[in-house]
């Protein structure tokens, strides 16, 4: 045992420590390897990402409705512009489910949110809404132009007014219970087709974009 400190002070006697500096005067190999056993932090896992909740397709989904606004009002132009070649209404019919299949798509392209079938089937309704909508205000003008065809000239002298179904639709408006009724029934039928077929098509729009990259 040192009688001397590294400090230079004098040490008792069987001192474990100096009484200056308090510099241990003995090893101790125990301290150490208890040290070197105590082990290491574990890693701390990184966050997980935060993803952003998948909105509800409603009437409260303000991205769906402007979405569903803007594909009716294409659906309309298109078919106003196709039913001047073609005089049918499965043009119609074809225009409608082809906007509920655009919704969905355009939809996911807005928002780069992957929809499901169901999903897609709401932003087709709510598609087909809009559409009913549109086509009912297209009615509407339509139904009056022709009751008012006699005092338009332009409607007067147009070869369509000379059509045996126009002329069979001019006999019914001048009937105010037939015009009622068959009023009607035109309305109760837009509403379940124009409504049905854009939801069928935003289920296959839905589906469709599941196949995409």
């Amino acid at each position: 045992m040192p009688e001397y400190c590294t400090c230079g002070a004098q040490l008792p006697p069987d001192a474990r420590f100096c009484h200056k500096c308090a510099k241990p005067q003995y090893d101790y190999p125990g301290l150490e390897d208890a040290q070197q056993a105590v082990p290491p932090p574990l890693p701390v896992p990184p966050p997980l990402p935060i993803t952003a909740p998948v909105a509800e397709i409603s009437f409260r989904n303000r991205i769906a409705v402007k979405i569903g606004f803007l594909a009716a009002l294409l659906a309309l132009a298109a078919t106003m512009l196709l039913t001047t070649v073609v005089q049918s209404g499965i043009v119609g019919m074809l225009v409608t489910f082809g906007a509920g299949v655009l919704a969905p798509l355009w939809y996911r392209r807005r928002t780069g949110q992957q929809l499901s079938v169901r999903s897609g089937a709401r932003i087709g309704w709510i598609t087909g809404i809009f559409c009913f909508a549109l086509f009912l205000v297209l009615l509407t003008i339509s139904v009056l132009a022709l009751a008012n065809a006699n005092s338009i000239p332009g409607l007067r002298d147009n070869p369509t007014m000379k059509n045996p179904a126009v002329q069979d639709f001019l006999k019914i408006l001048n009937d105010p219970a037939k015009a009622t009724e068959g009023i009607i029934m035109i309305v109760v039928f837009m509403f379940l087709f124009i409504t049905t077929l854009p939801m069928l098509g935003g289920a296959l729009g839905a589906r469709l974009s599941h196949k995409q990259p």
